[in-house]
């Protein structure tokens, strides 16, 4: 049965495209009230005409951000500040940390972090931390940040956690998706004392039809990107375990961090690492400037 979210908001980042444009459309069609962001204007005004074709009373709106630099995380927090002061009571029933990005190469941004660490790991981190007050002012509210099932093919490395000394492009996209689990796990360890109607979750799409490993890569790795599709299911599908995770009807357990197509999954034993995911936050505050941060 299709839950009814009239009236709630939802920021979904990456809402352009893929994952995260499907995950925009469906819940338009439930009622719900979605800010999207994406980085270029004329796809962001494309997907906002779009869902207004869809559902004209949800109210679409969207937001162009790079989210590959903690300026501009501030900044479209900020924006997304000003869209619900200007709707109505400030509140976020909830967020989806969807944008990702795969580099082949090492890259690193102005801000000097390298890309995939920047975009699939520090947005939402940030991101989270600065749209938390929204999220806490809503009854309940959730926070889905998007893994995937290659974390458990490595864990984090310490030493040079954005790999610069030695770069390899699919450990690093591995490592941003381990770290978003233990994000998660100890973003719901702080949630249960100070905000508990606010839940976290990883979401795993599972291996989705995206382009994602296509992007600025050498032909070998687009062909064998090509072959993963081809085996892949559609965005509207994967989009599916995204939603059941916004509905507050679902009563997650303290132990339930990471979740595939909507069914609750055991991570990797380095993802359920306590101490690594309270190191990790501690370094994320160091690196985000968020030291005095509401959960710190």
């Amino acid at each position: 049965m299709a839950t009814n979210l009239t009236g709630k908001t939802i920021v979904i980042t990456g809402a352009t495209s893929g994952i995260g444009l499907a995950t925009a459309e469906e819940l338009t069609r439930r009622g719900a009230h979605v800010i999207g962001v994406g980085r270029s204007v004329g796809r962001c005004r494309a997907a906002e005409e779009r869902l207004a074709a869809l559902n004209p009373a949800a109210r679409p709106a969207f937001c162009t951000a790079d989210l590959a630099l903690q300026s501009e995380v501030r900044r479209l927090a900020g924006e997304i500040r000003g869209l619900l002061a200007a709707r109505g009571p400030a509140a976020l029933d909830g967020l989806v940390n969807n944008a990702g990005t795969f580099t082949y190469w090492l890259a690193l941004t102005t801000e000097g972090f390298e890309t995939q660490w920047a975009v699939n790991y520090l947005a939402p981190f940030l991101l989270t931390h600065e749209l938390l007050p929204l999220l806490a002012a809503a009854p309940t509210a959730r926070i889905v940040t998007v893994s995937s099932e290659s974390h458990a093919h490595t864990s984090l490395r310490w030493a040079d956690i954005q790999l610069r000394r030695r770069y390899n492009g699919l450990l690093a996209y591995q490592q941003t998706k381990l770290a978003d689990i233990l994000f998660t796990a100890e973003l719901n360890r702080r949630l249960r004392g100070q905000a508990p109607h606010v839940h976290a979750f990883a979401a795993d799409p599972g291996l989705v039809d995206t382009p994602i490993g296509q992007k600025g890569t050498p032909e070998l790795v687009q062909w064998v990107w090509q072959r993963r599709r081809d085996a892949g299911i559609p965005p509207a599908k994967a989009a599916q375990g995204i939603i059941a995770l916004l509905d507050e009807g679902l009563a997650p357990r303290p132990d339930t961090v990471y979740w595939r197509h909507g069914q609750p999954r055991q991570p990797s034993r380095q993802a359920q690492d306590a101490a690594a995911a309270q190191r990790l936050w501690a370094l994320s505050e160091q690196m985000c400037g968020t030291n005095n941060g509401s959960l710190s």
